[in-house]
């Protein structure tokens, strides 16, 4: 259970948390904020099953992972709804567009993908010393 919370000395760290807990607490507010446009709504036009449900049910994994990382709390156990939530976007809204051409797919998908290895890149090391985790878990 302590590797879980152990935090790293990586220089710099606080950047790469500072940017996927942004973009994630955004991507996953807006789908409360603007439903047509990035919650149920747009669900519904890619052809989720329960589009309702499902578009929330994302926002609110975005949304609290994106805001523990960004703190720096529980980093390894946040970062893997959303490393599954970026598996199944880049599967089902990205992979189709293969079908005009590479380069249309790794255009569509860059963010996708930064996202996803982002992610795994915290789920991997954790938090770093200007973490919630560090200042519960670690004493200097």
């Amino acid at each position: 259970m302590k590797n879980l919370f152990k935090t790293n000395d990586i220089k710099g760290y606080i950047f790469i948390r500072l940017i996927l807990g942004y973009v994630f607490l955004v991507a996953g507010l807006q789908k409360f904020i603007f439903p047509e446009n990035m919650g149920p709504g747009r669900f519904t036009e890619m052809g989720f099953p329960f589009p309702e449900f499902t578009a929330y049910f994302v926002g609110f994994f975005e949304t609290i992972g994106g805001l523990f990382i960004l703190f720096g709390f529980a980093s390894r156990l946040a970062a893997i709804p959303l490393i599954i939530t970026m598996l199944v976007a880049i599967i089902t809204t990205k992979f189709p567009q293969l079908g005009d051409g590479f380069w249309g797919f790794a255009h569509s998908a860059r963010l996708d993908i930064s996202m996803l290895l982002t992610s795994i890149f915290v789920a991997i090391n954790g938090s770093d010393k200007n973490s919630i985790d560090h200042k519960i878990f670690e004493k200097d």
